[in-house]
């Protein structure tokens, strides 16, 4: 039977496996695209084919492999998931597929499939809640140059984003309620870093710095990554009820000085040294566990806490496919079809 609409969930991607020869392949895909490295195009092929891959490919392999379960990368077996149990609850007027910015499954062979089925709307949906260029501009722009070429091309609706969504926001606070907050120290809400010249892109005008991004969401700002984190955060600490000295905005996995501020292990080492003992940390910019929220946030900075002084570092797990999360994209779906 002919399904009447599409729904293609998108993902960062995955190595296929951990080794070297795979991760490098994945780097390789990634790190070329020039919405994750916004330089000239020479520059960028010599800097990721000649320098950045060859070195970091072992390296990354080994972090790959702690990551690893029987199941594979939990990134795409939590994705898998989310793609089963959405589908089960939208029923069969849906055809709900998952594909990979970078690797598999690959968004050209899963839209090679999709454009059989002729629906009457497509909607694509990159499961990436706050906006950037480098994460749900680049899936999108994937997406949108492979169904240009089709024949027939569908009514199409496409979710930007979704940082201040309720169901979003509730199924953390779902998620937060194994966690006593009274338990610890300090609550860090930790996000992916980017560039700062990536967020100032946002703007006609002017940099980021310039505008109230901490504190305010406005017409100026609500595509500017910085500006929907703090959002985030701020949705979350209001249901939780935390006063604004208890937590802290962060940001992970940086390359250099230049991307955003506070620094995710500057702000573990300074907490530490600060005498405090139990930190509990939400990432609310991942909805599925994976290599930074498991190994980067679950060992690393819990090595990186005890070596200055700390106990406990707790991770607050990630959406996955949690029956609220999974109701909640059934909704965004629905509401736009």
């Amino acid at each position: 039977m002919r399904k009447k609409y599409g729904v293609l969930l998108l993902q960062l991607g995955t190595p296929d496996s951990p080794s070297v020869s795979d991760v490098r392949r994945y780097l390789s895909e990634f790190l070329n695209d020039a919405r994750v490295i916004d330089i000239p195009w020479l520059l960028r092929k010599m800097l990721v084919n000649l320098i950045i891959v060859p070195f970091r490919a072992p390296k990354s392999a080994k972090v790959y492999k702690e990551v690893w379960t029987d199941n594979g990368s939990p990134l795409l077996f939590h994705s898998q998931n989310v793609e089963k149990e959405l589908s089960k609850l939208l029923g069969d007027d849906f055809d709900v597929r998952l594909a990979m910015r970078y690797q598999n499954p690959s968004m050209d062979s899963v839209l090679a499939k999709m454009q059989k089925q002729q629906y009457e709307k497509l909607v694509i949906l990159p499961l990436f809640p706050q906006y950037a260029s480098a994460t749900n501009g680049s899936a999108m722009e994937k997406a949108l140059r492979i169904i240009q070429n089709w024949w027939v091309i569908p009514e199409l609706s496409v979710v930007s984003q979704y940082y201040n969504e309720p169901g979003f926001i509730d199924t953390i606070i779902e998620r937060a309620k194994k966690h006593n907050m009274d338990d610890y120290d300090h609550i860090l809400f930790s996000y992916h870093g980017l560039p700062i010249r990536q967020v100032d892109k946002v703007y006609e005008e002017g940099l980021c710095e310039h505008r109230n991004c901490e504190t305010e969401i406005n017409e100026e700002n609500r595509y500017c990554y910085k500006a929907t984190c703090y959002a985030t955060t701020r949705l979350i600490a209001e249901k939780l009820s935390l006063s604004s000295d208890s937590y802290t905005v962060c940001f992970q996995s940086r390359l250099d000085k230049k991307w955003l501020e506070p620094f995710a292990d500057k702000e573990i080492i300074k907490l530490a040294k600060n005498g405090a003992k139990k930190l509990l940390v939400f990432s609310p910019a991942f909805v599925a566990d994976c290599l930074e929220t498991v190994v980067e946030i679950g060992t690393e900075y819990q090595e990186i806490f005890e070596e200055h002084g700390g106990e406990k570092v707790q991770l607050v797990e990630s959406l996955n496919s949690h029956p609220m999360w999974i109701d909640t994209l059934a909704k965004m779906v629905k509401e736009r079809v």
